[in-house]
């Protein structure tokens, strides 16, 4: 309760206590990543669309880090970041990047926000990992959906990128999921986003669709993703440094 109490009555308080203690290479990362986002968005021209991109990433980057962290206020970061990246998507033609945020929105950030309690610093010691059943279910479902929303993308839209789109759309969706369920193995498809987003971008940008600093973020992303592999509570050696127990099934 006590957390919950902080979110809404002392939204500040709540707040810096929600991005301090985490892992250093989070916050190296962040500060990479501000680095990078500010050099690409001085250095070109200045646009609506430019400005919402950065907003979007910086944000976005800040929620990851949380998620890596295993704290709540990735629900709250999530939507902003989203909103960012829905406009950035729409204008770029990469409607299933649409689509991927409002599924974080939905399968995620929603749920967090209204279960603050249960997404507070006991979270840490309530993660789990998958059994042999439960990693294939998420691989089928993961490329139902990638064949579905490719196809169905590609046929009554003019997204000039629909199978790419539909790759990122999938894996980010059944990441999202895992996450709230709080298993540990969605950094395996985060990770594989990740790359997927950056050849998405990568070529939305190669075709004049997109700024560079889609690319360039999703492969923050990517290295969030591997430093959560060494210094995360959601695996086992991130959760031997900072004195946790093993992980539930």
């Amino acid at each position: 309760m006590k957390d919950e109490l902080n979110m809404w009555r002392h939204p500040l308080g709540w707040f810096l206590h929600q991005i301090s203690g985490w892992p250093q290479a989070n916050y190296y990362l962040w500060w990479f990543a501000l680095g990078s986002q500010l050099m690409l968005l001085v250095t070109g021209k200045i646009t609506t669309l430019t400005l919402v991109t950065f907003a979007g990433t910086m944000i976005g980057v800040l929620c990851i880090l949380s998620i890596n962290a295993a704290k709540s206020v990735n629900g709250i970061l999530g939507v902003i970041s989203a909103l960012c990246l829905i406009y950035v998507g729409l204008q770029a033609k990469n409607y299933l990047s649409c689509f991927e945020q409002v599924a974080y929105m939905l399968t995620l950030d929603f749920p967090v926000i209204f279960a603050v309690k249960s997404w507070n610093d006991e979270t840490v010691h309530h993660l789990r990992k998958f059994t042999a059943g439960k990693w294939m279910v998420a691989l089928i479902a993961t490329a139902a959906v990638w064949i579905v929303s490719a196809w169905a993308i590609g046929r009554y839209t003019n997204d000039p990128r629909p199978w790419i789109d539909g790759l990122s759309f999938a894996v980010s969706l059944t990441a999202g999921i895992m996450c709230f369920l709080r298993y540990n193995n969605q950094y395996y498809w985060w990770l594989f986003s990740g790359v997927a987003q950056l050849v998405l971008w990568a070529v939305t940008f190669s075709q004049g669709d997109a700024t560079l600093a889609m690319a360039v973020n999703s492969s923050i992303y990517v290295v969030n993703d591997l430093i959560a592999f060494w210094k995360s509570p959601w695996f086992e050696r991130g959760r031997r440094q900072v004195g946790l127990g093993q992980l539930e099934k």
